[in-house]
């Protein structure tokens, strides 16, 4: 039996000290013929080991339906690791954070008002006892215990960044051993007092997370734990990005000087991330502080590979590092990956909104709007509909707590945005004969971190004109998952007036990687061949989206856009590289 052990500061493995040399890859982030590739890479760099979070919210996507296929089999993807001579460090913990929507809890958990996140709830446990009575056993047979790779296992994802309930903590640990978790459990946790008083339990070897100031770090977990290997747990070599805000970029040197540093003293790593992938479809999170920041599709995280899989001058930096400490055989990398410009496609068809509601949803009345969650649904757009009576003047109508996007039509005509960061009211006119008004509500992303986790979409507390508020809704979920039954048709103008789809063709011969860039349209959706590749914005910061080869298939190829704004010339221009603006 092998297993990761502890003896002074040091891990053992097979009785031989073992220096964890690791790097994230996020399965969830990349298609999956292209794992061999990020792990080939990942071991090319000098690392022994492969880190990934478990996401509750894709493999149990809606309560008692489980998914473990596809970009979803964790099981292959920790086999493939184990077959390429890699260790494996799994994060099955209901919440992992990781710019990911909801921290990776599943939405229809916010359907139960009542319901505490991430405490000892009961019904918080029970949900996430039938989610650990169908992952642990999974994950048994990977466990290096049992003959797989997987040598450590975190039980909560930096709980005292969040929350002091240590009975929870308890309980979670005592379910991954009463489910035959017999390998070494872990905590994660920013090193301040207060995280490392809320986060660790006892029996349960403690790790912390930082980018820099490696000894300070260090010496601030050893007053909590005086013994045993020191662990950085997520190495920050780079970071994320939120819509509207700058590219976030870290110089190499930064990385390669606090990486020596920790090797200097003996320490064990974890990059966090080695190479981030793509938030794909809607499952970018977002931060809510002072206000609320959706995060973008790509997770490009300025690493050691980029969102492609390319190796960056901090790979080439991180490798001379870690040659200092390990000898490491001649640098060799698996096959270059290409990337193709397929030049401009002209979109030739479209279907606006509201002549394809049938064909998308159907309508629920409710007296008042209810957020998304109490109708079963979890990503996308929703729509309110309801009629006033007039005549009234000298209005405003005001979406009271709108998360997070909403469009506002009035008899079929734009009458404004309503944004969560800008909550402002809409004037509005009410003729004598009345006036309908829809409400279309995009979900940009559940908050993924901090103490506003809690976060509902839609419109979760009513719409008022002044201070009255409005009755009787019909309501139409907008989830997207199914484009089939649109009926599109040539182009005559009218989709510039509202929310439409538009679609286009493009043959295909050679399969390469490539990039969708967007100029000119100016917020939505973009699905490939029935594949939802995710979310795009004028605002920027990113400018293209990335669009792997297994994506495109060889011969004819469907583009479909869901454009919330309209555009004036429907063309799209697939480019070799990306462009972070």
């Amino acid at each position: 039996m092998r297993k990761l052990s502890i003896s002074g500061d040091h891990f053992l493995l097979d009785g031989q000290p073992l220096q964890l040399l690791s790097g994230a890859l996020h399965y969830f982030r990349i298609v999956p013929e292209y794992w061999r590739d990020r792990l080939l890479k990942l071991k090319a760099c000098g690392m022994n080991t492969i880190e990934t979070y478990i996401p509750w919210n894709l493999h149990e996507p809606e309560e008692g339906r489980f998914y473990f296929e596809g970009i979803a089999n964790i099981e292959a993807f920790v086999q493939l690791a184990g077959e390429l001579g890699l260790h494996v460090i799994l994060r099955p913990s209901p919440f992992i954070c990781a710019e990911w929507e909801f921290g990776g809890l599943p939405a229809w958990l916010l359907a139960d008002d009542n319901m505490q996140l991430r405490c000892e709830d009961k019904a918080y446990l029970s949900k996430l006892d039938a989610y650990f009575d169908e992952l642990l056993p999974r994950l048994q047979p990977l466990l290096s215990t049992h003959g797989g790779p997987v040598l450590a296992l975190q039980v909560e994802n930096e709980y005292g960044s969040f929350g002091s309930d240590k009975a929870y903590l308890n309980y979670l640990k005592e379910g991954m051993i009463a489910r035959g978790m017999d390998v070494l459990l872990f905590t994660s946790d920013g090193a301040e007092d207060h995280m490392l008083q809320g986060g660790m339990i006892d029996g349960v070897f403690a790790t912390v997370n930082f980018g820099s100031r490696a000894k300070e770090s260090f010496a601030k977990l050893r007053e909590y734990q005086p013994t045993g290997p020191l662990m950085c747990m997520e190495f920050w070599n780079g970071w994320f990005d939120h819509w509207m805000k700058p590219h976030h970029t870290r110089p190499e040197f930064e990385v390669a000087e606090t990486l020596d540093e920790m090797l200097t003293l003996g320490a064990s790593v974890n990059f966090y991330m080695f190479h981030g992938g793509t938030n794909f479809g809607f499952m970018n999170g977002a931060n809510l502080f002072d206000k609320y920041e959706p995060i973008v599709t790509s997770y490009d995280y300025d690493t050691l590979l980029d969102e492609s899989g390319k190796p960056t001058a901090k790979f080439y930096a991180v490798r001379k590092i870690i040659e200092k400490y390990v000898e490491l055989p001649p640098l060799e990398l698996p096959p270059f990956i290409k990337s193709g410009a397929y030049g401009k496609l002209q979109m030739t068809e479209s279907a606006p909104l509201f002549t394809q509601l049938d064909a998308l949803s159907h309508p629920v009345r409710k007296a008042c709007p209810e957020p998304m969650e109490k109708l079963g649904q979890s990503y996308g757009f929703i729509l309110y509909s309801t009629k006033i009576t007039g005549p009234r003047i000298g209005m405003e109508l005001v979406l009271q707590e709108v998360r997070d996007r909403a469009l506002v039509f009035a008899n079929g005509t734009f009458a404004g945005t309503v944004e969560r960061w800008d909550p402002r009211g809409i004037p509005m006119e009410v003729p004598a004969e009345g006036l309908q008004i829809d409400i279309l509500v995009e979900n940009m992303g559940r908050v993924n971190y901090g103490p506003q986790l809690r976060d509902p979409k839609g419109i979760t507390c009513g719409v008022r004109l002044g201070y009255q508020f409005l009755h009787d809704w019909n309501i139409r979920s907008l989830p997207l998952t199914d484009l089939n039954g649109l009926s599109f048709a040539p182009m005559d103008g009218e989709e510039r007036l509202q929310p439409s789809f538009y679609r286009g063709s493009f043959q295909v011969s050679e399969l390469t990687d490539t990039f969708l860039r967007l100029d000119g349209w100016s917020k939505g959706q973009v699905f490939i061949n029935g594949f939802n590749l995710g979310r795009y914005w004028e605002k920027g910061p990113t400018k293209t989206l990335y669009l792997p080869a297994p994506l495109l298939r060889q011969g004819e190829n469907e583009l479909i856009l869901f454009e919330l704004h309209g555009v004036m010339e429907p063309v799209v221009t697939f480019v070799d590289k990306p462009d972070f603006g």
